[in-house]
């Protein structure tokens, strides 16, 4: 059974996010795009807009005891005052506007078609927002991964990526994702340093990934959605599997990851990278 915000809000709660910083209009442009792009096709009316506005205001509430400001949704909506926009108001409308596209999905879908939709349409914002940053950062991408040079291009979109997120205050402190990994998962030992990588690749394996990120700005909201709702937005999670997926990979965090485990200075996420198969 989901719990409700209040309840969730009152078993976790997140002090190091009640100081807001500021988020950077060009993010919050192509967030508003992305994310407004498919919720429109689900939620199209003025009146959609306003049930996301009282969500935001309960949200801001609950997690953050403030006020909301006026028109907040509307404003994110119409991408109009976005600099003005600070951290805990993003991750209350990131929170709103998921929360409502993740509703309306109930209403047409059940059991694992709606868990597959709602995951949908997590990917499908992914997807929108990383196009637009191939376009403003100018990403240059192989047609697939196959060598060591198709690995560095690789690594150094991954990097424009992360230092985007960092400089646009998504991230406060710290991005990385690195392919040298010794860890454990589902009893398994795991130890990969960053040569194997290609290497279990290209021999159509499993390879894996750490992505760690200091304070991600919508951490609360991440974990209160899986918490109410039993899926999240992860905004940069699902940017990078689309840049995996130009390059012919699947990637994806491990099913059984919980936000909820981890500290906010260093959020970890564990990864699988395949070769996406060309059989017809």
């Amino acid at each position: 059974m989901a719990h409700s915000l209040a309840y969730v809000v009152s078993q976790r709660q997140y002090p190091e996010f009640q100081e807001w910083w500021p988020v950077g209009a060009p993010f919050l442009a192509m967030m508003s795009e992305a994310i407004l792009g498919q919720w429109r096709l689900l939620r199209p009316s003025a009146e959609d807009i306003a049930a996301v506005q009282a969500t935001v205001e309960e949200y801001i509430s609950l997690v953050y005891k403030r006020e909301t400001r006026p028109g907040l949704a509307a404003s994110f909506a119409a991408s109009t005052e976005l600099e003005t926009i600070q951290s805990g108001e993003f991750d209350a409308l990131s929170y709103g506007f998921f929360h409502s596209a993740f509703n309306a999905l109930a209403t047409r879908k059940s059991g694992l078609e709606l868990v597959a939709a709602r995951r949908r349409f997590a990917e499908q914002v992914g997807s929108l927002f990383f196009g637009q940053l191939v376009e403003i950062l100018d990403i240059d991408l192989p047609a697939s991964l196959n060598d060591r040079r198709d690995f560095a291009a690789v690594d150094s979109a991954l990097s424009q990526v992360g230092r985007f997120l960092r400089e646009q205050g998504y991230l406060q402190s710290h991005f990385g994702f690195r392919f040298d990994v010794n860890t454990s998962h589902a009893g398994d030992k795991i130890d990969q340093s960053e040569q194997d990588f290609m290497r279990k690749l290209t021999a159509g394996g499993t390879a894996y990934a750490l992505y760690e990120m200091g304070h991600p700005v919508i951490l609360p909201s991440a974990v209160y959605l899986y918490q109410t709702v039993g899926e999240a937005q992860h905004h940069s999670s699902r940017t990078i599997e689309e840049l995996f997926a130009r390059v012919g990979c699947d990637a994806w965090e491990t099913d059984d990851f919980d936000p909820s485990n981890y500290p906010s200075d260093r959020v970890v996420e564990l990864w699988k990278v395949r070769r996406r198969s060309t059989d017809l």
